[in-house]
């Protein structure tokens, strides 16, 4: 076998050279990159070579000698080809590796450089190694620009980690989150999204009209929630006059797009806006009184930034065009429309063209929606004065991470709220174990129309309750006592079924964790006889801070009838409440307890 593996870097060179002639893409077993009298040089490989080669075309123009190796072929590693690329002049090599190996030496790729440089002579050098990327993190300049600086140093740190703080071990090297190399003719746009309200599919129209109608180089990156449908998007998206060489995401976006407002309260969504940005936000406020909704942080780095601000009521121009909540091409017009990426006539007649290839097999009457849409989009687009103060805001959030268990508010609460990358490994479990039932922390908070009980037309069948995906709705049936200290507008009627005669019966929506997907509202067989349209349950936009926050609590009974009413009302023996003497205050949280137990 020997003979075999000594001839494959032969082989594939041939064969590369060959591939080259075809296609005038050409690639060597190594290929060296930067200054040719460098003194320091990474050695990596695969998709974090073009952030280093990136980053060393910035370094060039301030005469810094630096360089990059880039393996194309790793095993088997021709040695003599490897020291060959190298610069004549370089004393000291950083060789980094996207993998870790507890217990070894040093990482595979950094063990095959220092034998291939023993063996060739060229042992005198100083070569220390790294990891980076692991667990999926970020590779920025901001990262390569600390490891150039640890070679430079008298005595560089060895087995290091960059991308994670490892505040247990201290192996990780420090790095300025704000540098960024970026040059200002490239656009940056970041989109917050929701799966399947159509961000993501606008976003890759978007770079399809812009790469086939301009002379710019594209590129698009997506980032999904494991949620799918209903969870947060972020598109990054990038439009430059040379190749793009970024493989990583955008942290300085000159152009930043919010399509769902209610995100503004859970994640730090401006937090990436550079200086003299513009910031678009679909908002169902207006121009006059949108300031005021905004969440203080949102307002203090809109200030700081010099941003321009740009307003949409995108949900009403879509339902105005009978496209309920779809409002992705109604964004992407505004989007053409601010950026000037495309003049906007150019612009809209692209996105028209592209409406009709897309929806053609759908019907004339959805390609009319959409166009009809993109023709309202521009009327109903405002630019905000952003003003030299900041509003005092009612403060959003997630109120249970607050009250939460310490793991799950320096954890999960720090994962939840999109800043996972910063948790520092002393926090981690050492042993990976993570504790159950950590959902009931998370209120996402999503749905711009939640439903609301109508007692009156409620039949109490409990088909609501047994469909609803996410455990939202929630019957009770209850001593009629229980109501008393009850607040006015929580809701409530008579029992209708014989096994609960003289009982009070309830039907709850929990809106924080509510997905507004309508399932209970199709299954619904009871119409109000007055306004057909209107069902017992009903979904509305203006219920949100109507629904009664206050739990009821829970009395056992023997059920005959197993219908889907009762399946819903049945309780084990430990979560019955006895505590009758108690006030509704008082015992609302011990229903609250029970509720959220493991029965």
């Amino acid at each position: 076998m020997n003979p075999f593996y000594a001839a494959c870097p032969q082989i594939v060179q041939r064969t590369i050279d060959r591939f080259a002639e075809l296609t005038g893409r050409r690639y060597g077993l190594f290929e060296y990159h930067g200054a040719t009298d460098a003194e320091r040089v990474i050695v990596l490989i695969g998709s974090g070579c073009e952030a280093v080669h990136e980053t060393i075309d910035f370094f060039d123009g301030q005469s810094e000698k630096v360089g990059v190796l880039k393996v194309r072929l790793y095993r088997p590693f021709d040695a003599a080809a490897f020291v060959k690329m190298l610069p004549p002049n370089v004393r000291r090599i950083a060789v980094l590796d996207r993998t870790k190996e507890p217990g070894a030496g040093g990482e595979p790729l950094y063990l095959d450089c220092v034998n291939a440089l023993h063996e060739q002579g060229r042992g005198d050098m100083t070569v220390v190694g790294g990891r980076y990327g692991l667990s999926s993190k970020e590779f920025t300049p901001a990262m390569i620009k600390v490891v150039f600086d640890n070679l430079a140093h008298p005595l560089p740190k060895n087995h290091f980690t960059i991308g994670i703080e490892d505040d247990l071990s201290h192996t990780s090297l420090d790095f300025d989150r704000n540098f960024s190399i970026e040059p200002d003719d490239v656009v940056r746009a970041q989109f917050f999204g929701l799966g399947s309200d159509g961000t993501v599919g606008a976003n890759k129209e978007s770079i399809k009209i812009i790469g086939e109608n301009t002379d710019c180089f594209a590129q698009g990156y997506f980032v999904y929630d494991s949620k799918k449908s209903g969870a947060m998007t972020i598109s990054h998206l990038r439009f430059g006059p040379r190749p793009i060489r970024s493989t990583y995401l955008i942290n300085n976006a000159n152009f930043l797009a919010c399509h769902q407002p209610f995100l503004l309260e859970r994640y730090d969504v401006v937090r990436d806006l550079a200086k003299g940005g513009t910031f678009l936000l679909n908002s169902p406020f207006g121009p006059d009184s949108v300031w005021g909704r905004l969440p203080e942080n949102v307002q203090r780095r809109l200030i700081e930034r010099h941003a321009k601000f740009f307003v949409i009521d995108a949900s009403k121009v879509a339902r105005d065009a009978g496209m309920d909540g779809r409002i992705n091409t109604i964004m992407q017009t505004c989007f053409f429309a601010i950026s000037e990426v495309l003049p906007a006539e150019q612009a809209i007649e692209a996105i028209k063209n592209s409406i009709r290839k897309t929806y053609a097999k759908k019907g004339d009457e959805i390609v009319e929606m959409n166009l009809r849409a993109v023709d309202q989009a521009l009327a109903h687009l405002y630019e905000v004065e952003v003003p030299d103060a900041v509003v005092p805001a009612k403060s959003g959030g997630n109120g249970e991470i607050k009250r939460a268990p310490e793991f799950v508010r320096n954890v999960l609460g720090e994962i939840v709220a999109g800043r996972g990358d910063r948790v520092p490994v002393s926090v981690l479990p050492n042993d990976g174990t993570y504790p159950t039932g950590t959902t009931q922390f998370e209120k996402r908070n999503l749905a711009s129309e939640v439903p609301v009980w109508d007692p009156q037309v409620c039949i109490q069948c409990g088909r609501c309750v047994f469909v609803c995906p996410h455990a939202v709705i929630r019957s009770k049936a209850y001593d009629a006592a229980v109501l008393h200290g009850a607040p006015s507008s929580f809701k409530s009627a008579e029992s209708r079924s014989p096994e609960w005669k003289g009982l009070k019966y309830t039907l709850q929506v929990g809106a924080e964790d509510c997905t507004g997907c309508g399932i209970c509202v199709d299954v619904c067989p009871a119409r109000n006889k007055s306004e057909a349209r209107l069902k017992a349950s009903t979904c509305s936009r203006s219920c949100r801070c109507a629904i009664p926050s206050a739990r009821t609590g829970i009395s056992s009974f023997q059920f005959r009838r197993w219908t889907a009413a009762v399946c819903q009302l049945i309780m084990c023996a430990k979560c019955r409440c006895n505590s009758r003497s108690l006030s509704f205050r008082e015992r609302a949280p011990v229903a609250a307890r029970r509720l959220t137990s493991n029965c």
